[in-house]
């Protein structure tokens, strides 16, 4: 605050540039030091906080664009860090996902100051440059992380809409700004939805002090006001009825978001952080990674022993279920058994299907027919030397149609608080797909389920979660044969459904 104070004081510049650097040199940073995984960014930000303050105490030269580029470089480094906060989690916990999402748009901040003060020619006047860069640090950084800090407290099912609604809201006012104001007139009311429903939200959270409710509900009320000039704004943008102009929105509607939702706001955000609530899932992750090509040739060489084995499980009463006599025997001597799989993708996901299939056919892993033909699936299953594979008594399902290999899938298993689970790895170029499944039993029928933990991806240090669930249930239709169906979800809308007639040779 002496810093800003002595450059508000002394700076050539107007007044309302402030803004911005009040932003720059308090909000961003204040913020930043209360997420914990960022303290190796300070290197970065010494020196930016130092160029912006040179840009403000000098006259306007051709040093600003290189001042200006230093703080870019920051504000990629804050990306930088979202990113990789991000890959460390994956698609879980949505109030820390719009944490890591602040901080990547932050670096679109910094890109268009970086343009503002270069002189770049965006297609735009300058002042709306300049304005674009405040909104990337207010409403692209501030505002998603306040958001994520208040999910930390409480969230209801009404924060399933909100926050992503605050993302499509930033998204169309650049897209309403650059193409269509009715675009940007629809941008104001969804983020008028997203306001009002954190608004809400901060009145019926569960505070750690007294002090931050008050602090929290000031700071989304400024906003809730403040908004409203917003649509009054872009009302006469696309009626040409103007009753607010730039010089008022700057004025108004830039002070009362710096010095109440992002004054006050930094202060409940700093002072009162609440921890997060995400738990690194504890399962042992295969250390087996593909390459560009997966199919039958990751089998050969020093990975697999020559010897085949039954089954895909050794013993099925590590599970605790009383299964159906011929579902146990499946799992336990696979090999005993013939596979007929039907495969239907679901309308609205077959154009990816088909862009992905051009890839699985090289790739050979999860390459599954475009078509719902009933084909068999043949194959074997082969154990893995145990010293390439940290779990234990490893196999690989290897699956074929047509000679194509469909499925390299290894199995193991793993117990986490006395509860056993299947524990699938299915290797990726540079990387391994893991499916922990709980096993649980309806009647007769066998259900396999990732609900319970979750789909993962593991590449280098990361194991991150991701936006995919499945279902198997497998029972007995007749005497030797089974029936099974398998069920993936994609950010909980169904994408895939494949049956299986399973029949004893």
């Amino acid at each position: 605050m002496v810093i800003l104070a002595i450059v508000a004081i002394l700076t050539p510049h107007d007044w309302y540039f402030l803004i911005l650097t009040a932003a720059q040199l308090i909000f961003v940073p204040i913020v930043l030091s209360s997420i914990h995984e960022t303290k190796q960014i300070v290197w970065f930000a010494i020196p930016a906080f130092l160029a912006v303050i040179l840009i403000q105490l000098t006259p306007d030269s051709t040093w600003h664009a290189g001042f200006a580029a230093i703080y870019l470089i920051y504000t990629l480094a804050v990306a930088f860090e979202g990113v990789k906060r991000f890959l460390r989690r994956g698609f879980t916990h949505m109030e820390e996902s719009f944490i890591d999402l602040g901080m990547m748009f932050l670096a679109v901040g910094g890109m268009w100051f970086f343009a503002y003060e270069a002189g770049i020619d965006t297609g735009f006047s300058p002042i709306m440059t300049w304005l674009t860069g405040i909104h990337f640090h207010y409403a692209g950084f501030l505002l998603p992380v306040f958001a994520g800090i208040l999910g930390r407290l409480y969230k209801s099912k009404l924060y399933q809409w909100v926050a992503p609604a605050l993302v499509l809201a930033l998204v169309l006012v650049a897209l309403g700004i650059t193409f269509s104001t009715t675009l940007e007139l629809i941008s104001v009311f969804v983020y008028i939805f997203a306001i009002y429903g954190l608004i809400g939200m901060s009145f019926r959270a569960g505070y750690q002090h007294n002090v931050q409710k008050w602090l929290f509900r000031i700071s989304f009320l400024a906003l809730g006001i403040s908004i409203l000039f917003s649509l009054l704004y872009a009302y006469g943008n696309w009626s040409g009825y103007y009753t607010m102009t730039i010089d008022f929105m700057i004025k108004f509607h830039g002070l009362t978001n710096a010095l109440l939702f992002a004054g006050i706001g930094t202060i409940a955000a700093s002072s009162f952080t609440p921890p997060q609530r995400y738990e690194k899932p504890v399962f042992p992750v295969s250390e087996l990674r593909g390459g560009l090509s997966i199919g039958e040739s990751f089998l050969t060489g020093k990975k697999a022993n020559q010897d085949s084995t039954s089954g895909l499980v050794d013993d099925m009463d590590v599970y605790n279920l009383e299964l159906n006599t011929t579902v146990k025997d499946f799992y336990e001597n696979t090999s005993d058994y013939r596979l007929y799989a039907s495969v239907h993708w679901k309308t609205w996901f077959k154009p990816f299907a088909a862009i992905y299939k051009l890839i699985s056919h090289y790739v050979q892993q999860i390459n599954l027919p475009l078509s719902r033909k009933r084909v068999e699936m043949i194959g074997d299953v082969i154990l893995i030397k145990p010293e390439l594979d940290s779990r234990k008594k490893v196999r690989a399902w290897l699956r074929k149609i047509n000679h194509h290999t469909t499925f390299v899938a290894l199995y193991s298993e793993h117990t986490f608080s006395g509860e056993t689970f299947m524990n699938i790895a299915l290797p990726l170029p540079g990387s391994t797909m893991i499916g922990v499944l709980n096993l649980t039993q309806e009647q007769d029928q066998l259900i396999l389920s990732s609900e319970k933990v979750g789909i993962f991806l593991a590449f280098r240090e990361y194991v991150m979660k991701l936006p995919i669930s499945e279902r198997f249930k497998v029972w007995e239709t007749d005497v030797g044969q089974l029936h099974a169906q398998h069920n993936m979800w994609i950010f909980g809308l169904p994408f895939l459904s494949i049956d299986y007639d399973i029949e004893r040779k």
